[in-house]
């Protein structure tokens, strides 16, 4: 069976000057199809038909015959029909043999996979179709005008899957038997529509067009091994979904350990791709199958040769707050809640690189206020230090002299509210939310904020909120930007700190509004929202 990819690339496009060898993300465009149609194996001949020498050079330097077709076949009025019928017979004799089929490459659609060009040509060698015309289903509510009337395209409004497909084409590729080609027609009698994917369905017919296939072919596979559970605490799981977010039009990937159910659960409710795993060799497994091109490590204290292994297996790794012998082995490591001085490597470390969530990136401060009516308590995702219900607890006994002020008590998806007796109790001004989608509304209303010394931090801090601090372990002591010259009262390790301590502090904090008033000035000198850009930059590797 000889086939014969054509591929017709005329030098005279106005919309986009030198369209078909422009740099297409680092390569010409045209050299997309030619790549395709090499590395297809059904595929015998390639050839470009073109009227321009640059093209011809082009085709040259990746070793691709070309036909220099006519004036008369390149003007802009000339339909495809009468050049695709030219080059096949001009290759006939060149090659002094006949081809049963003939394939028609767009060189404007960069997006088109081979997997999917193959696909397509071993469906129609399985066929008894006369051609294939590449198309995508666009279905959707359509309607008609007839002169001053507009009437609908469908019997009844329902929702887009339950239309009938319609196609449009794609000009991917057209694939006739050799009997098809004729001076005024590729078609024949009997002709199929081949559905491509409609991210591969881009033809590239202005800048508009351009600019959305350059950006996808930029796109990078990105998988983020990270855990959430009761004993970790949920900020690894927060921190890594924010990243996501944020690495729109690239692919991303969750890889969970199986047994941590509570950043599982996490994951799955915000509905990204997720992958379950036992062990580090399921996780080796993995990554030599999805093949990504980087990797975010954000699991703790990893070794030289966990670090050196993921290596091996990504073009780039990123590893986030790692304080193991595996972190000096990364491309780059990323502590944002140390500083500069103590963070391994000293790479990117600082307030700098701190990943704010969309919610806080937007929202404002409110107006500073003298009196102190609102207390915010929050302890991250699962609280493993039981530090909420020791401050519920003073809360309870503060009611007696403070019955005015409101505490609100926000726990997360992994704290068991029931079991560990914390409950909303209106008489004493105190409400209990559990596992908010939008923080930042009720922590917006709070005056003065009990919290550990985790990313929480820097939340409060963008919004200006005078903040008492308990580190949930000795590791989050090492954390250095909850301090005083940042706007922060710290406690020190809160399974030490007595209630006593915890009351004294609340009635200090609330009797003193200068305090309160300098702390928050302290806080709100940071600029915190940027650093989501430049960790993304990190990952990208568009900052070094």
């Amino acid at each position: 069976m000889k086939i014969l990819a054509v591929i017709p690339a005329r030098g005279g496009s106005k919309g986009i000057p030198r369209k078909n060898v422009r740099l297409m993300n680092g390569k010409p465009l045209l050299c997309y199809s030619i790549d395709n149609a090499k590395s297809c194996d059904f595929i015998t001949d390639v050839v470009v038909t073109t009227d321009d020498d640059e093209i011809m050079g082009v085709s040259i330097l990746h070793d691709t015959e070309f036909i220099d077709r006519g004036k008369d076949l390149a003007d802009d009025q000339v339909t495809l029909d009468p050049v695709i019928y030219d080059a096949v017979q001009k290759m006939e004799e060149r090659k002094n043999e006949k081809y049963d089929i003939v394939i028609t490459l767009q060189p404007t659609s960069p997006l088109l996979k081979s997997s999917t060009l193959e696909k397509a040509i071993e469906s129609f060698l399985a066929d008894d179709k006369d051609s294939y015309i590449s198309a995508v289903n666009k279905a959707h509510l359509t309607w008609s005008k007839n002169e001053n009337h507009y009437s609908p395209n469908y019997e009844s409004r329902v929702n887009r899957q339950q239309l009938p497909p319609v196609y449009f084409e794609t000009g991917a590729f057209f694939i006739s038997r050799r009997e098809c080609i004729k001076p005024s027609s590729r078609l024949g009698e009997n002709v199929s529509v081949f559905e491509v994917p409609e991210e591969e369905a881009v033809d590239i017919d202005n800048i508009q067009d351009w600019v959305v296939c350059e950006q996808a072919l930029k796109k990078k596979r990105i998988v983020f091994r990270t855990d959430g559970h009761k004993t970790l605490g949920m900020g690894h799981i927060y921190h890594c979904l924010t990243l996501a977010y944020n690495l729109t039009g690239h692919e991303v990937m969750f890889v969970l350990d199986e047994q941590c159910r509570e950043g599982v659960e996490k994951v799955v409710s915000r509905h990204l791709p997720h992958t379950l795993i036992k062990d580090d060799e399921d996780f080796y497994e993995f990554l030599e199958v999805w093949k990504p091109d980087v990797i975010v490590n954000d699991c703790l204290d990893t070794s030289k040769e966990y670090m050196l292994k993921l290596k091996s297996l990504a073009g780039r790794v990123v590893t986030i707050e790692d304080l193991g012998d595996g972190a000096e082995h990364a491309d780059a490591i990323v502590n944002a809640l140390y500083d500069g001085e103590k963070a391994p490597g000293n790479v990117f470390s600082g307030e700098k690189y701190v990943c704010l969530r969309d919610e806080f990136l937007i929202n404002h401060p409110k107006e500073f206020s003298g009196k102190v009516e609102t207390v915010l308590v929050m302890f991250g995702g699962t609280d493993p230090s039981e530090l909420t219900k020791k401050i519920y607890i003073s809360a309870l006994r503060l009611n007696q002299d403070y019955p005015h002020i409101q505490f609100i008590i926000i726990t997360g998806s992994g704290y068991d509210n029931e079991k560990n007796g914390i409950r909303t109790i209106e008489e004493k001004n105190i409400l209990v939310l559990n596992n908010l989608k939008r923080l930042s509304d009720y922590m917006k209303k709070a005056d003065l904020a009990f919290t550990s010394q985790g990313r929480t931090v820097f939340e409060l801090a963008s919004l200006g909120i005078p903040s008492v601090v308990l580190a949930q372990n000795e590791r989050e002591q090492l954390h250095k930007f909850a301090q005083m010259q940042n706007g922060f009262l710290n406690l020190g390790l809160g399974k030490n700190i007595s209630s006593e301590t915890i009351e004294a502090t609340f009635k200090w904090m609330v009797d003193n509004r200068q305090i309160r008033s300098e702390m928050r000035d302290l806080m709100l000198k940071h600029d915190l929202k940027k650093g989501i850009n430049r960790v993304v930059d990190i990952i990208l590797k568009e900052e070094d």
